[in-house]
């Protein structure tokens, strides 16, 4: 019996598909027929009567869509920048049992549809065929002008051409019989009959791709000679976002500044944010620092770490965005204090960093927002840091998730993170070719379903819904009197306090109570352990070690956008060559095709983080072997006392952890068994060059 087909990794368009099958399938299966008494002098040949003859003719089953060859075409590695509107979709990932469409969902559609990449089954979203990687997991309704995808398709460029072996006793003639020679009698010719250009004689991937995918995503850009062991998680440095809002950021009304209830006295008009305060604000979240009270706790992936980097964070002003509503100059609703250009402005939170939190950003904005309004003082930014007075997080809401933008995403040169002089975060640039729609020809860009076409479209529709929306309201505006019959503004300061949130409207809260008032959460360590033991397990550290879960691998798996790490150590470890179970890691056996051989492939040193942790996706350095530890420093402060690294023959390190992770971590577990197993020589000896790695 054929076991049972799993739909639950079935695109929407598969399922269709599948549906129409079946229902195609039902009708060429003939009516049941009727008990009837047997016919008497029939005719040969004849239909008997009460069946339907349409239903005795055989109807062709639909012609289905005729599969491509793998072994006729060549592939490449290549990595794809991805722009997209993410209010209409559940999220970047693709999700089974999603409400909503994906990201991932439609690019499967096109990438499988154009025959770009060849999957076993193309109604099943599986992407291991390509190896594929992506840079960032945006969550439902948040979008990304700077998405990048990596992954091997076809490729345009011809297939080296086989010849025929011939000895030299063989005649020049075959044997007329004998029509294909065998696959051992072939040999490959190197030589090219025709230069193969990568990027005019090449497939154009955007143009394919944007053919097949909704108006709302747009491939932007393809670099066709990503850095070997690229991967789009791994190697990026840096990650910039940017949240939307107006100013003013609600309606206001016409009434007189009154300080916000339970507020400290500042008198915001309702409606308007006090940009200076949330600059203020903005600007004490940079550096490192632990962001535990400002994020989302996720218990089932056992996060310990929090501390992460800014780079940048600031307020800014959009120039040439805004759409003027002029009542808003009246003295009735204008702020104190505001110049008399065009209202509403548009700004925008600017962050950069080498990674985040889950739903870091959107708690960051939405204590913005308080400091904005007059709620609160920008040092609440400053208390919440200081987990040492503050472990436990209060109960407040973050911020909508729609005008978020992953903004770009920096994949500087490697080779620059493991020279002695490291690079400035501010200087560091984006090291990838891209080559952009319309660079290899204009009118991917330009002309007819070019890039530019297809956006301007979808602008224009949204446009039109905004210039509507502004015509009317200033029409409204200038409606009735401000006044009632007394002579009084009409209007009054709202009772309670109205919080604004990143949305559409404004929450109405009563009388509003200051966030460090709020009632506070679980510290993570009781959510930690309150999740392991609701799973069986004593607590989260025996569920950590149980199931293999190291803190930095965690902290990977839980980010919004998955950690990377920029102070590395790059230290050999004596003590885990010893721990290797059996044969040490090794990459020769079937490597990918896009991985060539390198000349450090036995003698090379394992890179371990400031928590002596293996990081798996790190390229070892060749200039590390025979040599001193670089200084790379930690911190603001330089790590000293590095001495002669020891070499051990452990083969190459892969930079995918998908082939290593896991190994590598139980490697780093049972070095940990043997330091704390107890006395002996070897074991003290391997104590004290752990004592001097840290």
């Amino acid at each position: 019996m054929a076991s049972e087909t799993n739909y639950n990794s079935w695109t929407k368009t598969g399922l269709i598909q599948r549906l129409k099958e079946l229902e195609s399938e039902l009708k060429t299966r003939p009516a049941p027929p009727a008990q009837q008494p047997e016919p008497r002098n029939e005719t040969p040949g004849a239909v008997p009567t009460g069946v339907d003859a349409a239903a005795l003719t055989k109807v062709k089953p639909p012609k289905g869509k005729r599969k491509m060859d793998p072994s006729r075409y060549s592939t490449r590695y290549i990595a794809i920048k991805l722009a997209y509107l993410g209010k209409n979709y559940g999220g970047f990932e693709f999700q089974a049992m999603g409400n909503q469409p994906s990201i991932e969902e439609e690019l499967w559609n096109a990438l499988t549809k154009s025959c770009l990449i060849f999957p076993d089954d193309e109604k099943v979203v599986q992407f291991d065929c390509c190896e594929y990687s992506k840079c960032g997991r945006t969550d439902r309704g948040v979008s990304a002008f700077g998405q990048v995808i990596g992954l091997r398709v076809r490729s345009n460029r011809p297939l080296p051409v086989k010849r025929v072996k011939l000895d030299e006793s063989e005649a020049v003639e075959q044997d007329a019989a004998r029509t294909e020679p065998r696959p051992d009698e072939m040999e490959e010719d190197t030589e090219e009959t025709k230069p193969f250009d990568d990027i005019k004689d090449e497939l154009c991937y955007p143009r394919i791709l944007n053919r097949l995918l909704p108006k709302d995503i747009r491939a932007l850009a393809w670099c066709p000679s990503p850095p070997p062991d690229f991967s789009a998680r791994f190697s990026c440095r840096e990650r910039q976002y940017r949240y939307f809002f107006t100013q003013p950021a609600f309606a206001p009304e016409p009434a007189i500044p009154e300080p916000p209830p339970g507020s400290s006295g500042s008198k915001i008009k309702a409606g308007w944010l006090d940009i200076a305060a949330m600059r203020d604000a903005a600007k004490r979240f940079e550096g490192e620092h632990d962001f535990r009270n400002v994020c989302k706790i996720d218990p089932a992936k056992q996060i310990t770490n929090f501390r992460r980097r800014i780079f940048e964070s600031d307020i800014v002003e959009v120039k040439d965005a805004s759409t003027a509503l002029p009542y808003l100059r009246n003295a009735s609703f204008a702020a104190p204090g505001i110049d008399n250009g065009p209202y509403p402005k548009v700004y925008y939170f600017h962050v950069r960093g080498s990674a985040f939190l889950w739903h870091q950003i959107r708690h960051m904005v939405a204590l913005l927002f308080l400091v904005g309004q007059g709620l609160e003082a920008p040092s609440l930014v400053s208390e919440l840091l200081d987990v040492s007075k503050n472990p436990c997080k209060p109960s407040y809401v973050m911020a909508a998730e729609v005008p978020l933008v992953l903004w770009d995403c920096i994949f500087p040169d490697l080779r620059d993170e493991v020279s002695s002089a490291p690079v400035d975060a501010a200087e560091r640039k984006d090291a990838m070719q891209w080559i952009y729609a319309g660079d290899e020809y204009a009118p991917n860009k330009f002309g007819q379903f070019g890039l530019m076409d297809g956006m301007w479209e979808l602008w224009r529709e949204r446009k039109m819904d905004e210039l509507l929306a502004n015509q009317l309201l200033r029409q409204m505006s200038q409606q009735g009197s401000l006044q009632d019959g007394s002579g009084q503004v009409s209007g009054k300061a709202s009772v309670g306090a109205r919080v604004y949130e990143g949305g559409n409207s404004v929450r109405l809260g009563g009388k509003y109570v200051p966030v460090m008032k709020k009632e506070l959460l679980q510290s993570p360590e009781e959510q930690n352990d309150k999740y392991a033991k609701r799973k069986g397990y004593a607590d989260a550290e025996d569920m950590r070690a149980q199931k293999g879960i190291g803190r930095r691998k965690d902290d990977e798996a839980n980010a919004d956008e998955e950690p990377i790490l920029n102070r590395l150590s790059l230290l050999f470890h004596p003590s885990l060559v010893q721990a290797l179970p059996g044969a040490p890691p090794h990459r020769l056996n079937n490597p990918p095709p896009r991985q060539q051989a390198r000349e450090h492939d036995d003698d090379v040193v394992l890179a371990l983080d400031d928590d002596d942790e293996v990081v798996a996706h790190l390229e070892p350095a060749e200039g590390l072997v025979d040599e001193d530890v670089l200084d790379l420093g930690r911190g603001d402060e330089a790590r000293g006392g590095a001495g002669k690294v020891r070499l051990g023959r452990l083969g190459r390190l892969d930079a995918q952890p998908a082939q290593h992770q896991q190994r590598l971590v139980r490697v780093h577990a049972q070095a940990e068994q043997v330091e704390d197993g107890g006395g002996g020589g070897q074991q003290q000896r391997q104590r004290d060059a752990l004592r001097g790695a840290r």
